[in-house]
């Protein structure tokens, strides 16, 4: 280093690190900026040990070149292809493909599929309410005379958390009181999947022929697939989305497209690696 020229301390400590350390620390970066889109888009449910053996395990691919080079190259693709979606609203197709919304018609019950729940103020989400609300208006109308709402099971969020069935129950008996339509509930779901399984034990028990789906609209395909998959003759009629803008008009709408995809990708990829449901 040329003479006269001040070298800082941060610099000197930098250099003074081996490029196998330098590429642990700078993979242990890279993973610690994936595990938080992860969360995000893929709704990851994990815990805090497997967090801890993912920025292991992304400091161990950053100390070896070869390792390295996936990483950051992977991480500059993802990096790509996130700008792509916000810049321009190239997922609306993708999203549409997502959808099957159908008229309503007769049946003998609408499922309410269940959606997110705040458990710190115990209330409901957005998409549940929504759902609920869609559900409500199908009975209003006559469609079916009873509607089926879903308890988390113990594996989705903390112990003392609410049941989301719980809530809904109250929200119906304050809009209707003792006027209200029959509630049959679905207990202890995880996934969808476990919905479709629990409705086609009722279906079977009181002799259902139809049903109506509600979901949110970018769950209303694989929902059904996977109702009919059990057998159960599923009307799709999607509620109201109020998370963002189906016409992706703006960069915050477009991520939570982006959100949406990643996340029904993930399912499938889940429900493909699961089999095919028991008949």
């Amino acid at each position: 280093m040329p003479e006269g020229v001040p070298v800082s301390p941060a610099s000197l400590s930098c250099r003074s690190l081996s490029p196998r350390l330098r590429g642990a620390l700078l993979g242990l970066l890279v993973a610690g900026l994936t595990l938080p889109l992860l969360a995000l888009f893929g709704e990851l449910r994990a815990t805090g040990p497997l967090l801890l053996t993912v920025l292991g395990l992304g400091g161990l691919a950053g100390a070896f070149s070869l390792s390295r080079r996936l990483l950051l190259g992977g991480a500059g693709v993802l990096a790509g292809v996130l700008a792509a979606c916000l810049l321009t609203p190239v997922l609306r197709g993708p999203l549409s493909a997502l959808v099957v919304s159908q008229p309503p018609v007769k049946a003998d019950a609408i499922v309410v599929l269940g959606a997110g729940i705040q458990c710190g103020t115990g209330s409901m989400n957005g998409a549940s309410l929504s759902r609920l609300t869609r559900g409500l208006e199908l009975w209003r109308a006559g469609y079916a005379p009873l509607l089926t709402v879903s308890e988390q099971s113990g594996r989705l969020g903390p112990r003392d958390c609410p049941k989301l069935s719980t809530l809904q129950r109250a929200e119906v008996a304050a809009l209707y009181g003792d006027q209200g339509p029959k509630l049959l509930t679905l207990p202890s779901v995880t996934t969808t999947r476990d919905e479709a399984a629990r409705v086609r034990g009722l279906a079977r028990q009181n002799g259902w022929r139809r049903v109506l789906l509600v979901t949110s609209p970018w769950h209303s395909r694989r929902a059904q697939a996977l109702f009919r998959g059990y057998g159960v003759d599923a009307v799709s009629v999607p509620a109201r989305e109020t998370g963002f803008d189906l016409t992706l008009p703006t960069p915050a709408d477009r991520l939570y497209a982006f959100r949406v995809l990643t996340y029904e990708g993930l399912s499938r990829v889940k429900a493909a690696l699961g089999g095919t449901p028991e008949r």
